[in-house]
């Protein structure tokens, strides 16, 4: 046996247990929020140190316009799935909207 082979054989396992984390997280999202969605939930919930780092991280990551990001991230906002997945989130995000709308 060969030190590639060994080293296939280790790294095996590694593998398997990745793919089952990857199928509980699957399983534990909330029904009716699929990938795109959570990914924006999660964009949305990191810190962003300049100005145009969140809009490029929207384009590059998610493939999207920013006016396509926020009309997707204001409509998850109002979506039951969306406050089980990241309330803290949700929450904050309902807070401010809805001061800014008060404001108006």
């Amino acid at each position: 046996m060969g030190a590639d082979e060994e080293a296939e054989r280790t790294d095996a396992p590694e593998q398997e247990q990745e793919q089952e984390q990857e199928q509980e997280q699957e399983q534990a999202a909330p029904a009716g929020l699929d990938a795109r969605d959570r990914a924006v939930l999660a964009l949305e919930a990191r810190s962003w140190r300049t100005a145009g780092a969140k809009e490029r991280a929207v384009r590059e990551e998610l493939g999207l316009s920013s006016t396509r990001y926020y009309q997707l991230l204001n409509g998850l906002l109002d979506r039951p799935e969306a406050l089980a997945h990241a309330p803290v989130l949700v929450n904050r995000l309902r807070r401010v909207r809805d001061a800014r709308r008060a404001a108006r």
